[in-house]
């Protein structure tokens, strides 16, 4: 119910004082009484009736109390719950408000007592010098009642709800709002403000704005921006949007696929899943509104086209006088850099939990919401037509991209849990593990120390559990899927190119590119152009940024020089993390020798020294990953900003760049140390190698006893599941607890009291690279899956069920912890997809090495085919001929371990300890060098290499040919399209001059009309 009026007191006919009077709660008989705005009117008797609108009140003589009196209303309409949250009541012979009620919402006002200004004043004449202090100093039920007049004088100022994205006469739409805090000592921001609206309007743009009284924290001011069908058409003109001119009629009949009642579950409703029908589109044109099938000029643009066009607009005016020669001084994002503006952003069309109660808004916030924001959708489709209406094109091809990414994670995911079951339901057959574990085998075999000094001589069945594990993942399967990956990703990016081919389509995005490459230039490279050329293509005039060679060598040195520091810096943290892990692992192994762990019966005998090294260090360099991202992120954001790139889409692309090849050494980096340097150049017993030099006593890491894959894998698994973890936190609570922390306050007001605009502007800005990150992340993780997957089998599997959880996190969180993004085009995921090609390529080569030089496959083939003493096809004896024999005696003395760090059961009697190598044993002709085997096993596995990368790289250029990027029928499609556009077009033209020529004079032409109009009646053409 909304009250409004004039206020004055007494004579008939004339408005009354609006007051609420509550009787004292003590009194259980007292009436409760409400007097409220209205004409009075004399009637006969003693009656009083007040009319406001379409309720009439009926003043009667209450029974307890000379000043109380009951209102009696008959409604006429109905009425909603705008007055205080208050439920609507159809009941027309009783006041609907309960005495409690009245006092509960006065309640509930009293806690935003600190909200208000002291310039928001009641209208009364007899409140209009209460201020703050004054209400404060009230008690009880008077301080209830002046809080209630206050709030409710806010309330009187509208006549539609505040919950509304209209102006305040409900007719005009607000497209976007700008926010301010007028502060004492900003002259200046005043005057920017003054001249950029004035601007604004000029350039035809409608503004409204709202006080700071209006506001929940009485100090903002909102300006709401309107833009008519005269802006709407000229810039949808000159920005060649394209829109509907006919009905799509290329539409077949789809054959329904057997058994598809199965992904009935899955589906969304049509009208969800298709929203709008399809049409064929063509470029805007105002001078032919008759052209396009335009039924109504309010609706015609979408909330998304009218606020792209606003921002548009918003970035390329100036906020400076004519007289001002500074370009520079343009467009919406300076404004909000300097502080000028707080905020600028499109509105929601409602509250994401509830329909907006304006028929007129079309609450698919709400429905974006209910069908794909929830978790419990997770295995729901996207809605992505509607994802593409309310948010544009733009973060539409994200979630495609991510959804089509997801759906085939699960052939891999499959696969990869597959080849895992394999190498779990294969342990009997797992040979070498049982030597290991036996007594006689592995327990009478002795290892030399892995470290100087602390680590002593041990035994080789102390490995066990760990030639185990590593069995789980180290199996004949592993070559099997880095095979099959390497195809599988052949097979994503092409089919993804071919669902990309039919979005752009769809979408209206097929030429996209070519259209709007130079409209797209950003507001700051036209602020830098002091010169215009002409294009040699389209023969027009375009602005050109004049750059002396000397000051573009000198950005491009700038920019990789930084670029080059940073990654520089990440090797160097990596060095120092390779530093602690060698450095830290004596100080366990001394430690743990005493452990109380040790005697645990579940866990004791998986915590060893190599374990902890390796946990604490992937640990550590998973921190000190976090953090180089933080700084890296602004400091590439600042050099591509150096740049100054010409349009939008360089502009991410260069970021993209930067971005991509910090974070691609930053999180690959320690993997690629485990996979392809840790264990490698570590030299034998009597001439260890060292990291830097003998002087810095950090001899190189050993793999750990059950092969260096088991590290990888466990490298893997905490940086990739430590990020996604991370991410999703960060993704989902930060933004959430800000925005909880942020509208404390107003959470205690009614509906009708918080605006439209305020919970907006309570909600996080969706900042310029909300995207950026978020493909950043995805390709991170795409990366781990294909780079290292032939060492973990189940990261296509962890990769998917964060993906899923992932696009609900991002729904949910643009949905309902965001304010709405402007609107932008995209027709790809940009630089990215060549990014995910490079990664593809490189990932064969990896998985090839990491099989090959990584795990033991490779020796274990070479020994079965060709050093099986026996000459049988098993396993039997490869533990003892794949370690070599070193004499204990030649161990130099900085190298042994000391006296008392050495087990009990070692003693004199021992003379030799074995370690991991083909080399000959004491005593031979070329004793402590190479054997022929190991040339063999080192042929073999370059062999493996070149046979794997060239089969699957045929494979891979195989089946990028054979499939087509754009499928048949979208490339039909489209030329239907653009042969109607042109047919279209000409029957328009044709028509139109008919129309044309039928208005002329027609006084007795004898030739016909619309050949030869120049002629006279009586002229005879001449004949040739």
């Amino acid at each position: 119910m909304r009250l409004s009026g004039e206020r004055s007191v007494g004579e008939a006919g004339r408005p009354v004082e609006s007051a609420i009077w509550v009787a004292g709660r003590d009194d259980p008989g007292a009436e409760r009484s409400v007097t409220i705005v209205g004409k009075q009117q004399q009637l006969p008797g003693t009656e009083t009736v007040w009319s406001h609108g379409s309720l009439n009140m009926h003043r009667i003589t209450g029974k307890s109390g000379e000043d109380n009196l009951i209102i009696e209303m008959s409604p006429t309409d109905s009425f909603n719950d705008d007055l205080n949250g208050c439920n609507q009541h159809a009941s027309g012979s009783a006041f609907p408000y309960t005495p409690d009620v009245c006092v509960e919402t006065c309640d509930s006002l009293n806690t935003s007592l600190a909200s208000l200004a002291p310039s928001d004043q009641s209208d009364g004449p007899q409140y209009r010098s209460q201020s703050l202090e004054q209400i404060s100093s009230l008690t009880g039920l008077w301080k209830k009642r002046a809080l209630f007049l206050k709030y409710r004088s806010r309330i009187d100022k509208q006549q539609q709800s505040k919950d509304s994205v209209f102006f305040r006469d409900g007719v005009r739409r607000i497209d976007f709002v700008l926010s301010y805090v007028d502060e004492k000592d900003g002259e200046r921001k005043q005057e920017r403000r003054r001249i950029y609206e004035d601007n604004l309007v000029n350039v035809g743009l409608e503004l409204e704005t709202e006080s700071k009284s209006e506001s929940e924290d009485g100090k903002t001011y909102f300006v709401k921006i309107h833009a008519p069908w005269e802006v709407l058409s000229t810039y949808a003109s000159v920005l060649n949007l394209k829109v509907p001119f006919k009905v799509d009629d290329t539409l077949d009949e789809k054959t329904e696929m057997p058994m598809s009642w199965l992904a009935t579950p899955f589906r969304l409703p049509k009208d969800i899943m298709h929203p709008e029908p399809d049409y064929f589109t063509a470029p805007f044109n105002k001078d032919k509104p008759d052209f396009f099938l335009i039924n109504d000029k309010d609706t015609f643009f979408p909330p998304s086209t009218r606020n792209r066009i606003v921002y548009y607009i918003l970035s390329r005016c100036s906020y400076t006088g004519e007289e001002c020669a500074d370009k520079d001084k343009k467009g919406i994002k300076r404004l909000l850099n300097n502080s000028t503006y707080t905020a600028a952003f499109p509105l929601h069309d409602s509250r994401y939990w509830t329909r907006s109660k304006d028929a007129n808004c079309e609450s698919e916030r709400y429905t974006l919401y209910k069908y794909w924001a929830k978790f419990l959708c997770f295995f729901k489709e996207q809605p992505l037509d509607l994802v593409r209406n309310y948010y544009g094109e733009k973060i539409g091809i994200y979630f495609a991209w991510l959804g089509f990414y997801t759906e085939m994670l699960l052939f891999a995911a499959v696969v990869g849990t597959i080849c895992f079951l394999y190498g779990f339901l294969t342990f009997d057959d797992n040979e070498w593990s049982k030597e290991i574990c036996n007594e006689k085998i592995g327990g009478n075999i002795v290892m030399c120390p892995l470290c100087d000094k602390k680590c002593s001589f041990w035994k080789l069945n102390t490995t066990c559990n760990s030639s185990w594990q590593s069995h789980l993942f180290d199996n004949v399967a592993t070559v099997f899927f880095a095979i099959f990956m390497g195809i599988w990703v052949t097979l994503f990016l092409e089919f993804w190119k071919r669902r990309q081919a039919r979005l752009e389509y769809e979408w209206d995005l097929f030429d996209f590119e070519e259209e709007q490459q130079q409209l797209q230039l950003r507001p700051e490279y036209e602020a830098k152009c002091t010169k215009h050329e002409k294009n040699p293509i389209t023969q027009e005039q375009e602005l050109i940024l004049e750059r002396t060679a000397t000051g573009l060598a000198g950005n491009i040195f700038l920019c990789w020089v930084a670029v080059i520091f940073w990654i520089s810096l990440i090797i160097a943290c990596i060095i120092g993390v390779i530093a602690y892990r060698l450095a830290v692992y004596a100080a366990f192994a001394s430690i743990m020798k005493q452990s109380p762990t040790n005697h645990l019966e579940v866990v004791g005998p998986y915590i060893t020294p190599q374990l902890a090294t390796s946990v604490t260090a992937s640990c550590i360099n998973f921190v000190i990953i976090m953090i180089l991202n933080l700084m890296y992120e602004k400091v590439a954001i600042w050099i591509t900003d150096m740049e100054i790139p010409k349009t939008h889409l360089e502009y991410e692309n260069k970021l993209t760049v930067k971005m991509f090849l910090f974070q691609f050494v930053n999180y690959y980096s320690s993997c690629f140390y485990v996979a392809f340097f840790k264990g490698k150049f570590v030299g034998y017993p009597g001439d260890y190698a060292y990291m830097f030099g003998k002087w810095s006593k950090l001899r190189n890491e050993e793999c750990d006893p059950g092969g260096c894959l088991i590290e990888l894998t466990t490298q893997l698994v905490i940086v990739m599941t430590g990020k996604q973890v991370w991410g999703n936190i960060q993704e989902a609570l930060v933004p959430w607890m800000m925005n909880w922390w942020g509208s404390r306050k107003a959470r205690n007001h009614p509906e009708s009291l918080y605006s439209r605009w305020e919970q907006d502007h309570d909600l996080q800005g969706f900042g310029q690279l909300g995207l950026f990150d978020e493909y950043l992340e995805m390709v991170i993780q795409f990366g781990f899956i294909t780079l290292f997957v032939a060492s973990f089998p189940l990261a296509p599997l962890l990769a998917l069920i964060n993906n899923i959880i992932e696009i609900r996190v991002d729904a949910w969180k643009l949905t309902t912890q965001f304010r709405r993004p402007v609107a932008a085009k995209a027709h790809s995921i940009g630089a990215w997809e060549e990014i995910l090609n490079g990664m593809a390529v490189l990932s064969v080569v990896t998985n090839a090495f990491i099989v090959a030089f990584t795990s033991d496959m490779i020796p274990r083939l070479v020994y079965m085919y060709a050093y099986q003493p026996d000459g049988e096809l098993n396993m039997k004896g490869y533990i003892n001929n794949s370690l070599s024999v070193f004499n204990i005696s030649e161990i130099p003395l900085e190298n042994r371990p000391e006296e008392e760090e050495n087990p009990s059961w070692f003693n004199s009697s021992i003379t030799t300890c074995r370690y991991r190598d083909y080399r000959y044993p004491p005593g031979h002709e070329k004793q402590y060098s190479h054997t022929m085997q190991f040339w063999h096993i080192l042929a073999a596995k370059l062999a493996f290499v070149i046979i794997m990368e060239h089969v699957v790289f045929l494979v891979k250029y195989f089946v990028a040919w054979l499939i087509p990027d754009v499928p048949s029928d979208v490339r039909a499609r489209i030329k239907r399209e653009r042969y109607l556009v042109q047919k279209e077009l000409h029957d328009y033209e044709v028509e139109k001059l008919k129309i044309q020529l039928s208005h002329q004079n027609h006084q007795e032409c004898t030739c016909t009309p619309g050949i030869y109009p120049y002629l006279s009646k009586h002229e005879v053409l001449p004949e040739f």
